[in-house]
């Protein structure tokens, strides 16, 4: 027990997490120079395409002291962007101590804060490290002074180490045995507690916990509390890059047991785990229960999918205990599910891992958030999909949700953010300089107008050195409207919006120049139109295939030419009544993808 370490690396976006468990990792010895690959714990391909982490992972290094004591550390890395900040939750529930990880170039920055935060609620042992101190423009005493000022550590602490180039490493290992504390020693029956999951079709779901008290061996009946299901441990293990069987696991240890558990619902991350025979008294607290704040439909593009889309989403759900789902139809697109998302990068991974890892192909709708209306007859509704709007005719108030949210930039984007941040209905501007040449603005935002676009136009009015973090302040009175799209005439309710009113128009516009570009041209003429009620406040039109019928015309009366014309348009109006618009998957994800430029 004393020679155990659990401990995690928190961090903002981009400051060297996953270099610096490349680094512990091949220090440790897990794996040669011919097997080692850049960001070696982020296994998904979307991590590796785009740089960042989304899922947490854990991992267990051996390690021999300067004194000669080996020592089992684990390490359970976590992702930076604000989006996963519930997988930082649940790696910190397994943790007696946590690496704060700092760029020497950047600085201490919004997503820096928010898990430090995170870590005291946790009453964690913090290590302040400085990363990237090989980069010409490291500044290492304005870091400190920011450790000193913003995060109220003793920057004295703080290790220097460049993942990059492998100086530091060891100290920073040192640092973990002589500063975070061994897991406590806890008496009694066991208590797992569980913090991810995941679906292998030969074993069926494998648990990744983290052991408080007791053991578990392989042979043992083992009770899942939220449920009260009930099985037997085929094998127990510790995770090293692959999966490493072990014959027991005491209390402290992090590793993984597998028992066979086919039915997915049964798994509750957050959950723990005990033996049938000698149950615990009461679970372990779990972790916070998530809120969603941006809401999508998704359905199968083909209707018999249905079910196949079911199965993928609770295997999912496994993985990113974040996601909340339940069923859903509307009448231009079948059956489906509404999900629940923690921004919009949680809900573009969520698309893209559906299509890759579960082979799904999915439409999904306009992001939209929740909405509270208050009726003439006193009723409160809360709405958080467009079809469920009420008739205008009831509604004495509309509310909207509203964050607070702090950009921290380089003073030299500050007219630049300003404007974006008030042509966004930003309201209660605040100015903070936490240090020479940098400020962070805070503003009062209406949620609706940060999930659409804002993250995409920040970076690009910063030239990507922007930072974001939002919190949820309250629910404000507001001007809304339900914006339809028709399709020659007909309400796609897939692609209705509830906007502010000022906002309308150039939404509903845009929204039919994308659907324009993506529909393809049919053999009639398609009308799509914006509109508020029975008001239409945008429109462009497709034109159609025409077959050239005065082709086989050559000279003679113009009135031949007129007749076959005339022919042809009767044939185009009676095909544009029985003929159904075609509206291709590419032109939902059109109308969501924002205009940066």
């Amino acid at each position: 027990m004393k020679n155990i370490r659990n401990f995690s690396i928190i961090a903002h976006i981009d400051h060297g997490k996953s270099t610096l468990a490349d680094r512990l990792i091949q220090f440790a010895g897990l794996v040669g120079e011919r097997d080692f690959r850049d960001q070696i714990l982020d296994n998904m391909e979307i991590e590796r395409e785009r740089g960042i982490t989304i899922k947490s992972q854990a991992i267990t290094l051996p390690y021999v002291s300067r004194k000669g004591e080996a020592f089992e550390l684990n390490l359970i890395d976590t992702p930076g962007h604000v989006d996963f900040s519930y997988e930082v939750s649940r790696a910190l529930a397994s943790c007696e101590g946590v690496l704060l990880l700092i760029d020497a170039a950047q600085g201490v920055e919004a997503q820096t804060l928010a898990n430090l935060y995170a870590a005291m609620e946790h009453d964690l042992e913090i290590i302040p490290v400085i990363n990237k101190i090989d980069l010409p423009s490291a500044d290492i005493e304005r870091v400190r002074e920011q450790i000193e000022v913003d995060l109220g550590l003793d920057s004295d602490q703080a290790i220097l180490c460049s993942a990059k180039e492998g100086i530091g490493i060891d100290d920073v290992l040192e640092a973990i045995i002589d500063q975070i504390p061994p897991p406590e020693v806890e008496e009694g029956p066991l208590k797992a507690l569980i913090f991810d999951a995941h679906y292998d079709p030969f074993r069926g779901t494998i648990i990744s916990c983290r052991l408080f008290s007791g053991c578990v061996r392989p042979g043992d009946m083992i009770r899942l509390m939220y449920n009260n299901a009930v099985y037997r441990v085929e094998e127990t293990g510790i995770f090293r890059l692959r999966r490493e069987p072990k014959n027991r696991l005491s209390t402290g240890e992090v590793g993984y047991i597998i028992s066979g558990i086919k039915t997915v619902r049964d798994t509750r991350i957050g959950d723990t785990i005990t033996l049938d025979t000698d149950p615990a008294p009461e679970p372990l607290p779990g972790f916070k229960e998530v809120k969603p704040v941006v809401f999508a439909s998704v359905y199968p593009v083909a209707s018999d999918e249905y079910r196949s889309l079911s199965d993928a989403l609770d295997k999912y759900r496994l993985n990113d205990a974040a996601l909340v789902f339940q069923k859903d139809s509307s009448a231009a697109l079948g059956l489906g599910f509404r999900c629940g998302f923690l921004g919009l990068l949680h809900l573009e991974i969520f698309q893209e891992r559906l299509e890759r890892e579960f082979a799904q192909s999915i439409i999904m709708t306009a992001p939209t958030v929740q909405y509270r209306f208050t009726l003439t007859s006193g009723e409160e509704v809360v709405v958080d999909n467009p079809v469920y709007y009420p008739d205008p005719a009831t509604i004495e108030k509309a509310f909207e949700p509203y964050i607070r949210a702090s950009i921290l930039i380089p003073e030299r984007y500050m007219g630049a953010v300003m404007e974006l941040c008030l042509e966004r209905r930003g309201v209660n501007s605040r100015f903070n300089y936490p240090t020479p040449g940098r400020i962070e603005i805070q503003f009062d935002l209406p949620l609706a107008e940060v999930v659409y676009d804002f993250y995409d136009h920040l970076k690009t009015v910063t030239q990507g050195y922007g930072s974001f973090d939002y919190d949820f302040l309250d629910y404000r009175e507001s001007d809304l409207v339900k914006l339809d799209i028709l399709l020659n005439g007909e309400k796609v309710d897939a692609l209705a919006q509830i906007v502010h009113r000022d906002g309308a128009r150039p939404r509903a516009l845009q929204t039919c120049k994308r659907l324009k570009e993506e529909i393809p041209r049919h053999l009639f003429k398609i009308a799509i139109q914006g509109a508020i009620g029975g008001t239409i406040i945008a429109r462009s039109t497709i034109t159609p295939f025409r077959k050239d019928v005065t082709a086989k015309c050559y000279g003679g009366d113009i009135t031949r030419k007129r007749k076959l014309l005339e022919k042809q348009k009767k044939g185009k109006k009676r095909m544009k009544m029985v003929g159904s618009v075609s509206i291709p998957q590419s032109a939902f994800v059109a109308v969501l993808k924002s205009e940066v430029g």
